[in-house]
């Protein structure tokens, strides 16, 4: 028999981290990793839009650094040190420049600010990005307000965010989409 989804350990309101430790659903530590599987949830729905091999390889890798930031995220800090929770290293953060400077050497200069549209995945990579810069908020909140978070998950985040900004730059050049410029009204 299969386990069942449901615990009905929530429906008081309350959840627990990994470790045990029991908080309200509405904590700042679950809103942050909530935010994180969300995400996730975003850039598989990119992954299913774009056809580049190489950008699904590096979508797929993001995804598994945000299952470990996510687990960060959960996990009770004082309790974590004696649990196998996956690292996110510096290198992490490395390959998504790398990847950037690759990008940016096949896009046109930027001229001025661009809308999000054109194609559905080029869409959905703007929604990735702002969902990041949600995720990477939130953790600036949790360090600002004394909750234990590894300095390297908001460098990932923010990285990361640059990182959708310049993927749909570059999967519309792939697809190729016109960018929209911003063109703001002046009267």
């Amino acid at each position: 028999m299969a386990l069942k989804i449901y615990t009905k350990t929530g429906d008081t309101g309350t959840t627990s981290l990994i470790g045990g430790t029991k908080v309200p659903k509405s904590h700042l530590r679950i809103e942050s990793y909530g935010t994180c599987d969300e995400l996730n949830s975003y850039i598989g729905l990119a992954n299913d839009l774009v056809t580049d091999e190489l950008t699904n390889k590096m979508l797929k890798e993001i995804q598994d650094r945000l299952f470990t930031i996510g687990s960060s995220l959960a996990c009770d800090p004082e309790k974590e040190p004696m649990m196998k929770i996956p690292d996110l290293k510096e290198s992490d953060v490395e390959l998504l420049e790398r990847e950037m400077d690759r990008m940016n050497e096949v896009l046109p200069a930027m001229k001025s600010f661009i809308l999000p549209g054109g194609h559905q995945a080029v869409s959905t990579l703007h929604i990735c990005r702002c969902v990041c810069r949600r995720n990477e908020r939130i953790c600036v909140q949790m360090q600002q307000e004394g909750l234990y978070i590894e300095a390297l998950v908001i460098k990932y985040l923010n990285r990361l965010s640059d990182y959708l900004f310049m993927l749909s730059r570059y999967v519309g050049h792939l697809l190729h989409v016109n960018e929209i410029p911003w063109k703001p009204r002046v009267s």
